[in-house]
């Protein structure tokens, strides 16, 4: 195996529990190493930090393995992805649809395994992981008894890496599910759907607003799958408004109202967000709750400024669709704008709109996704509940 050895001062990261080396902090590679190949790493002087996926075309040019990895990567990838299993178990007993696999989180550097029913959906982002790919189809088939096991991966990401970008199916077929958030029913028909089918993040924040929902109006902002609207009517909201972009996403929402027989008053509406939300205040239309979960606007570090003002017109047009004591539900899956940064843009929306708040709830991604502590890369989900008067 060969042997990478980091610039002097350059560990400092690694040893707190960082699992990236990136291209310039090495110092020199001892031996030979094609990308995807297992390597070992040490400090400047010598002593071994752990071992890793190698790729010498990447900025990330080492995903390291968790510390216990010894020699065997088929039994290391079968004792990750087990642990990884009874976790979620443990935290889902009633589910059986979760992410199952969460990256570096898990362990398993740059795979992502999303769990639908026995339809088991691959993101894989890791030169390495993609070189051992049958290790984890095997382990799916044979011991947690998937019938589809499939790829929905996002170019960008592959790119990086140097991978190919055509997706492939290594079990069964790509067809639909119908799977359980716990308390609600989807229809998922992955031909067609975004990411790889649904938004598990959300779903333990989803719980919350059962809480603010009782007996009012709800306006449900780049709704995609209906879910915190749904949510909502199931807790009691009077009647609620599905508002995004995509007409697939619409009438999505119009199928999984109809599969939960929920029975509240529901609108459905295929438009720009930023167009709708500017018209309602035109209207003067307003809802007691508005929630809005759009998709990332920081795509990299030197989008931040763009994205931050994004964020400050979005919050400040939703704050204007509220009625007083009312709430406002945010969110951003943006990793590089961080949560004091998040706050600090609904907090100036406040302001340009003239309402007071109240941060009165605050919360990560759901429990199926861990963070690993010294890796902020794992922690990206930032979600806002304010009370609005």
């Amino acid at each position: 195996m060969a042997k990478i050895f980091l610039k002097k001062n350059e560990e400092h990261r690694i040893r707190t529990g960082h699992y990236w080396v990136f291209s310039n902090e090495i110092e020199k590679l001892e031996g030979t190493a094609e990308t995807g190949e297992l390597v070992e790493l040490f400090d400047s002087k010598g002593t071994l930090l752990g071992t890793g996926f190698y790729n010498k075309s990447s900025l990330i040019s080492v995903r390291l393995l968790e510390k216990s990895f010894k020699a065997d990567i088929s039994e290391y990838i079968k004792n990750s992805l087990l642990n990884a299993y009874q976790y979620r178990k443990s935290i889902y007993p009633n589910r059986n649809s979760y992410r199952l696999v969460f990256s570096e989180s898990d362990y398993l550097p740059g795979l992502i395994v999303d769990k639908y029913n026995d339809t088991y959906v691959l993101q894989v982002y890791c030169a390495g992981m993609h070189l051992n790919i049958s290790l984890v189809v095997n382990v799916l088939k044979d011991k947690l008894g998937a019938l589809n096991i499939f790829t929905r991966n996002e170019p960008y990401f592959r790119k990086l890496e140097g991978l190919t970008e055509e997706d492939e199916v290594y079990l069964g077929s790509v067809g639909t599910e119908i799977i359980s958030d716990g308390k609600l029913s989807y229809s998922i028909d992955f031909a067609s759907s975004q990411k790889t089918g649904f938004y598990f993040d959300q779903c333990d924040n989803r719980e919350f607003i059962h809480k603010i929902t009782g007996g009012r109006s709800v306006l449900d902002i780049f709704s995609n799958s209906g879910g915190f609207g749904m949510h909502a009517v199931s807790a009691g909201a009077a009647s609620v408004i599905f508002v995004d972009s995509s007409e697939n996403e619409i009438e999505n929402c119009r199928n999984n109202y109809s599969l939960n027989k929920l029975t509240s008053k529901a609108e459905y509406i295929v438009s720009d967000v930023f167009d709708y939300l500017e018209k309602s205040i035109a209207a003067g239309a307003k809802s007691d709750v508005v929630m809005i979960d759009p998709p990332a606007f920081a795509k990299s570090r030197k989008s931040i400024p763009t994205a931050l003002k994004g964020y400050v017109k979005l919050n400040k047009l939703a704050l204007g669709c509220i009625n007083p004591g009312g709430y406002l539900v945010t969110s951003s899956c943006s990793y590089h704008i961080k949560e004091k940064e998040f706050i600090e843009s609904v907090t100036k929306a406040a302001e340009k709109a003239g309402k007071n708040i109240q941060l009165i709830y605050k919360n990560g991604a759901s429990l199926d996704h861990p963070q690993i502590p010294a890796m902020e890369e794992t922690s990206y989900l930032k979600y806002l509940v304010f009370k609005v008067s």
